[in-house]
């Protein structure tokens, strides 16, 4: 079960794979991740899931041979390539959104079949989704779980290769303190001046956006995950 706690909660990055998701979900279980099943959206778009303790890496497309599902997806790079915030009060984060001077679509209700003991149930989530994302390059959403126990099952997560949580997610950008205070701004929170650009403080990791005066648009580049041992380790997203 998920519990708010006092700083703004990440829940889950989003690995683009386009119409991909089938021939690219062996790599990932060849790295020693358990794959949720493959479930499909009331949007249309399907999804595989790497569950960790608190939060998630989603595997997000549509089916093959078929246009891409959903308008704000259609044009997703492959890759690390959105954030989806926490929230516990859809209508509230809306509202705060709205007054921080965002563009922001009403609360959507987003739906998928999951496995739960056995039996089929629906999946529910609330989320809020920008008109106009905040920065170019980088996706972002907020989403509250009405039926996390749909996602966090224990036996999707036992991983074979010891994964156990997100530890850090790591993006460029001309302008590091810029991109870093208008992702806290969304998030709730306050950047951080951080060794080689700023940091952006959740709940349950930071987000580092690293100086790169090469970088044409922000852009999210890695995701480190820490394992049951304590080890980290760069996600190989095979893209």
């Amino acid at each position: 079960m998920l519990h708010s706690v006092g700083r703004t909660e990440f829940d889950h990055a989003v690995v683009m794979v386009r119409d991909r998701l089938d021939a690219l979900a062996p790599h990932y279980e060849r790295q020693g991740f358990h794959l949720s099943d493959k479930a499909v959206h009331n949007l249309g778009s399907c999804n595989r899931l790497i569950v960790l303790e608190g939060t998630y890496v989603e595997l997000l497309g549509w089916p093959p041979g078929a246009p891409p599902a959903r308008k704000e997806i259609a044009d997703s790079p492959f890759g690390l390539e959105a954030l989806v915030f926490r929230t516990y009060d859809a209508e509230a984060t809306y509202t705060r959104l709205r007054e921080a001077g965002f563009a922001v679509n009403p609360v959507q209700e987003l739906t998928r079949p999951a496995m739960l003991d056995g039996q089929e149930v629906q999946a529910r989530f609330h989320t809020v989704r920008f008109a106009e994302q905040p920065l170019p390059g980088i996706r972002m959403y907020f989403c509250r779980h009405l039926t996390p126990e749909c996602v966090w099952s224990p036996a999707l997560m036992a991983h074979p290769n010891g994964a156990r949580s997100l530890h850090r997610i790591d993006a460029r950008a001309v302008d590091a303190r810029g991109v870093a205070e208008r992702l806290a701004l969304v998030a709730g929170v306050t950047a951080e001046a951080a060794t080689g650009g700023w940091d952006v403080p959740l709940a349950n990791l930071r987000i580092h956006v690293q100086q790169d005066d090469a970088a044409q648009s922000p852009v999210l580049s890695t995701l480190t995950l820490e394992n049951r041992d304590g080890a980290h380790y760069t996600l190989d997203t095979g893209l």
